[in-house]
């Protein structure tokens, strides 16, 4: 090979080397967030128990604010560099397209026309859920296919009366729709006993069921899904380096599940030797770069936010208002979908 050869091959190889690095200035989201000193991260307006709402003491806390968190932990090391702004769904998608906000962790269900036509991107899913009946326990159903002939209170020309129709004309069954309006009406007209049934988002009914019943354990959701609901957190559209950290931000929190590392443990963590948790923890180091950030983040996020399991009971679960069980957000090897890529 003659040396101009050998140059041009050098010269191709550190081209590709830089495009195959990403820095810090390559990502501009990254770049506003570690200039400002604080994540805009944008959750709900206070109506989803378990997702966002305050606490009684005024703090904001749920499994929405926990991921904004986490982010804001694995980006700047703290999880109070945190400016956390309140949307309407309407308001949302706006919010997040015009720059107002760097990430959005606001109950956001993914869907083909949200992934491809308003400029956004959705992460790695941190929560599967979907639509659900709930019912008095006093009916004695157990199941969505024992309501031959109920009535099921929905909302006229909503997603959820389209799918309690597809679902009984699907399964040749009879029902008779008590279509109202308004949401809060509707609740009302179940926990009164006008409708066998309410049809919604399995939180919200969980949210119905703990925070509006009088007795909750009365009322149980029945296990069938009628539709899918993934929820995940949402970028912009062009930050790839930007998406990388959201989505291996929710990666953390299931590979650290998976291998036992929680916020009680991490320290003593640090001394294992097992390879997965030292790249994990940055211990080994190279992971933090990868992203463009310190080689600690993961351990970061962990120790001050915990991981997948300490989120979800502790705002959906066991520990939890909602009670509800953890279901499809099982780990892969416990029986449910979620699973994070190695960090290697």
């Amino acid at each position: 090979m003659s040396m101009s050869a050998k140059l041009l091959g050098a010269t191709l190889g550190v081209a590709l080397l830089a495009v195959s690095a990403p820095t810090l200035a390559e990502s501009p989201t990254l770049k506003s967030t570690m200039e400002r000193g604080k994540l805009n991260c944008g959750v709900g307006t206070g109506e989803r128990y378990g997702f966002s709402a305050p606490n009684a003491q005024g703090r904001w806390e749920g499994m929405d604010v926990d991921y904004c968190r986490a982010v804001a932990t694995a980006v700047l090391g703290d999880p109070e560099k945190l400016n956390l702004s309140h949307y309407s769904s309407k308001q949302r998608f706006p919010a997040l397209q015009s720059g107002e906000i760097d990430v959005l962790s606001r109950v956001t269900t993914w869907t083909l026309t949200r992934d491809t036509t308003v400029g956004l991107q959705f992460a790695s899913i941190n929560y599967f859920t979907g639509i659900t009946f709930m019912v008095n326990k006093k009916l004695n159903v157990k199941s969505a296919m024992e309501l031959d002939g109920a009535a099921v209170c929905v909302s006229p020309g909503s997603t959820q009366e389209k799918v309690v129709a597809d679902f009984f004309n699907a399964n040749k069954m009879s029902y008779r729709p008590i279509v109202i309006e308004s949401l809060k009406e509707i609740e009302e007209s179940y926990l009164g006993g006008r409708c066998d049934a309410i049809v919604g988002f399995t939180p919200g009914s969980a949210i119905i069921r703990a925070y509006q019943a009088k007795n909750p354990e009365d009322h149980v959701i029945l296990p069938e899904i009628l539709e899918k609901e993934p929820l995940a957190p949402v970028v912009r559209q062009g930050d790839i380096e930007w998406f990388d950290i959201v989505n291996w931000t929710t990666f953390a929190l299931v590979e650290a599940e998976e291998l036992g590392v929680n916020s009680q443990n991490v320290d003593a963590m640090l001394k294992s030797e097992d390879p997965k948790i030292k790249r994990l923890l940055g211990v080994t180091p190279g992971v933090g770069e990868k992203l463009g950030l310190r080689d600690s983040w993961a351990y970061d996020v962990i120790k001050h936010i915990g991981n997948y399991e300490e989120v979800f009971e502790r705002n959906l679960g066991s520990k939890s208002k909602l009670k509800l069980d953890r279901g499809y957000n099982r780990l892969w090897n416990k029986g449910g979908l979620l699973w994070s890529p190695p960090f290697n």
